[in-house]
């Protein structure tokens, strides 16, 4: 990430200028990236199931070595959870690398909800998506919403944005570039 010229990085009213990645998910900031971060032969349940790390307190060396069953039980409940809330149900079971890139972008949001995040920062969700395939994460964005979450989408496809944005701020790369060329959205 790059750092900000000017101005203040605030959450929940406290500075957030120099959080790490772990400290903003520990604040309860779930995010997604603009490249699909999947591990393929491993199902959709534990992909989205890493989301959860910070939930449990087992730790790395138990989780690896299968000492804390219990954990393990809940943490996978809560992840099927997610997969069902943004529609994959089905495929839970099936290497996540078998799916479609819509249907991986959606599990990419079911591991960042494993935060029960008040926050989801978004990096290019309908990146490489067709027009049919962008219905399925307009429809969820929407429903996180009217759930009382925060979106912020770094988006580069305008119809997107605007099928779902309450506003938005177009950011130019260069003053010779004509606004809006990377639209950051806001919905809430």
């Amino acid at each position: 990430l790059l750092a900000h010229n000017d101005g203040d990085l605030l959450f929940r009213g406290a500075m957030r200028d120099d959080a790490t990645p772990r400290e903003s998910a520990q604040l309860g900031i779930g995010r997604t990236f603009q490249h699909v971060q999947l591990l393929s032969d491993m199902s959709v349940v534990e992909n989205v199931a890493f989301g959860g790390h910070l939930r449990g307190s087992a730790g790395p060396v138990r989780a690896i070595a299968r000492l804390d069953r219990n954990e393990e039980s809940l943490l996978l409940a809560e992840a099927h959870r997610q997969i069902a809330r943004v529609g994959l149900a089905e495929h839970a079971d099936k290497p996540a690398g078998s799916l479609a890139l819509g249907q991986m972008r959606l599990v990419e949001i079911a591991r960042a909800l494993m935060l029960d995040p008040p926050v989801l920062l978004l990096d290019e969700p309908a990146a490489g998506l067709r027009v049919a395939e962008k219905r399925a994460p307009a429809g969820l964005l929407r429903e996180l919403r009217a759930q009382g979450m925060a979106v912020l989408l770094v988006e580069h496809a305008l119809d997107f944005v605007l099928s779902l944005s309450d506003r938005f701020v177009a950011v130019s790369s260069s003053p010779l570039t004509p606004p809006p060329t990377f639209p950051l959205c806001l919905l809430a």
